[in-house]
């Protein structure tokens, strides 16, 4: 009875045996895990420095037409200037610019967070109709502001932004049958070359400039304020597109520039970890080599 029950003990040990890992399995797997690691982070790393160098010889270029656009917007200043609307309550219509590429830190959500405040504040009715440029903010603003969603316009800007963008953007607005007598336009204002901020900008409508008393003073047929109004909403959404094109030009290499520094932090710390296992897995060789010369 005792020799039967010591055969079965014997072969189920043999049998577990059988099934084990080796000793040095857990530490190869992990050994492994720590080199597909390394080195998709390092694939990581090559894109984003990549990109970062993209986006710093695109960024001069991006200045030099947001320092060209932005006459247009000075020239609109003026003009509304010397002939200040009356005052009133007045229909707005919001137009927000942003793109549609991602990868550029928290640009888009700058300005759907700045629209969304103007709804939720009370400035503006809650019926009042919205315009997006861009399908990262149209993603955004499609959740919070469904119904309010009239148009918008993608494939914009993809490149340098230029007044013939501009011009057919603010031809759909007018034709769009909207209800307004202003255009607020939110944008991203470029501060300097590692800031931006969320502001607006307003533009008179043609009724509006009907009536105002600086254009009163002289006889104009309504073709001519019609086609002065259109002009100057395209002039402002030229100089808003151009701006908020370099805000996220300098926005993505600076994003890109974070990235690549946290994958280099990352390498660091699993080249470290994989150094300790690999030498912690060579010494454990050695110590069952010498061990077992030792035993013979």
């Amino acid at each position: 009875m005792l020799a039967r029950r010591s055969l079965a003990l014997g072969r189920t040990a043999a049998q577990n045996a059988s099934f084990a890992a080796p000793v040095g399995a857990r530490n190869m797997a992990t050994l492994r895990e720590l080199e597909l690691r390394l080195k998709s982070v390092r694939n990581i790393e090559k894109i984003t420095k990549s990109m970062k160098m993209i986006a710093s010889s695109k960024l001069a270029k991006a200045q030099r037409a947001m320092q060209a656009g932005k006459e247009y917007g000075s020239a609109n200043s003026e003009v509304f200037q010397n002939a200040p609307a009356e005052e009133g309550t007045k229909r707005k219509l919001f137009l927000v610019i942003s793109s549609d590429k991602g990868l550029c830190g928290g640009i888009h959500s700058s300005v759907s967070k700045a629209t969304r405040r103007y709804y939720q504040e009370g400035e503006v009715d809650k019926d009042t109709p919205l315009m997006v440029i861009g399908d990262k903010s149209k993603a955004q603003l499609s959740r919070v502001l469904p119904n309010n969603l009239v148009l918008t316009f993608n494939q914009i800007g993809r490149d340098v932004p230029t007044f013939a963008d501009a011009a057919s953007v603010a031809d759909l607005i007018t034709t769009s049958g909207a209800k307004y007598d202003e255009v607020q336009i939110v944008y991203n204002k470029f501060v300097s070359a590692i800031s931006y901020e969320s502001t607006s900008i307003v533009v008179a409508g043609e009724e509006v400039l009907k009536e105002a008393p600086g254009f009163k003073a002289y006889e104009m047929e309504d073709d001519v304020t019609g086609d002065l109004a259109e002009f100057a909403l395209a002039n402002a959404i030229y100089s808003a597109l151009v701006e908020n094109h370099a805000s996220e030009i300098s926005s993505r290499r600076n994003a890109m520039d974070n990235a690549s520094k946290n994958a280099g932090d990352m390498i660091n710390s699993l080249t470290l970890k994989y150094n300790r296992g690999r030498q912690a897995a060579i010494t454990n060789e050695l110590v069952d080599i010498i061990t077992g010369a030792s035993a013979l």
